[in-house]
C-alpha cells in the first residue's frame, strides 16, 4: 500500500471517529463504517468458525461490541486492526467456549467444523480448496488465525502482531509451522 493510500485511510478514519463523537451523525457514521468493514470482519470470523450462521451471529456481537467500545478508541493503532483484534478474540472465544460446553477435545472440534464445511453449501470450491480447508482445520486455532489472516487477509506481520498481541518473530515462525503442517496433509 502507498504511503498516499494509507494516508487516506487515515484521514477516512478519522473523519469517522469525528462523526461518531456527534450525537447528530454517529448513527450515519458506525453504518459507514460497518459497510466499510462487515464483509472482511465477516469472511475472517468465517475462515475461523466455517458455519454461516455462527460467523453471521458473530459478526453482528462483534459490531455490537465495536459500537459500545467505539466511544473509548483512544486511536493508538488503525481502526481496522482494532475492530479485527475484537474478532479475533470473539472467534477464539467463541471457539473455547465451544469446546467447554461440550467438553470436546480439539480433534473433535476440528471433525465437526470439518463436517460442516463438507456439508455446507455457504462454501463453494474445487477439491483441493476443499483439502486445504481441511489441512487448515487441522491446526491449532491460533496457528490457523495467523495463516488466515497472512495468506488469505494479505496483511503483514506487524498488521498481525497489533491484532494478535503477539510478537513478529512468534508470528513468522506460527506461519511457518502452519505451512509445514498443511504441506505434510496435502501430501498425503
Amino acid at each position: 500500500m502507498s504511503v498516499g493510500t494509507v494516508a487516506i485511510l487515515l484521514q477516512d478514519e478519522q473523519e469517522l471517529l469525528e462523526q461518531f463523537k456527534h450525537e447528530k451523525t454517529q448513527q450515519q457514521a458506525f453504518s459507514k463504517l460497518v459497510r466499510k468493514y462487515q464483509e472482511k470482519v465477516y469472511w475472517h470470523v468465517r475462515k475461523m468458525v466455517i458455519d454461516h450462521e455462527d460467523a453471521n451471529d458473530l459478526t453482528q456481537d462483534i459490531f455490537v461490541k465495536v459500537w459500545k467500545g467505539l466511544p473509548n478508541f483512544k486511536g493508538e493503532s488503525q481502526l481496522y486492526t482494532w475492530i479485527y483484534r475484537i474478532a479475533t478474540n470473539e472467534c477464539l472465544s467463541f471457539l473455547r467456549k465451544k469446546r467447554s460446553k461440550y467438553f470436546l477435545p480439539i480433534a473433535d472440534v476440528g471433525k465437526e467444523l470439518t463436517q460442516k464445511l463438507e456439508s455446507g453449501n455457504h462454501i463453494s470450491g474445487d477439491e483441493i480448496q476443499m483439502k486445504l480447508q481441511k489441512a487448515l482445520l487441522r491446526l491449532p486455532d491460533k496457528q490457523r488465525l495467523v495463516f488466515n489472516m497472512k495468506y488469505f487477509d494479505d496483511l503483514k506481520y506487524e498488521e498481525i502482531s497489533e491484532i494478535v498481541g503477539t510478537s513478529v518473530g512468534a508470528l513468522k515462525a506460527s506461519y511457518h509451522l502452519a505451512v509445514k503442517k498443511i504441506e505434510a496433509f496435502l501430501n498425503q
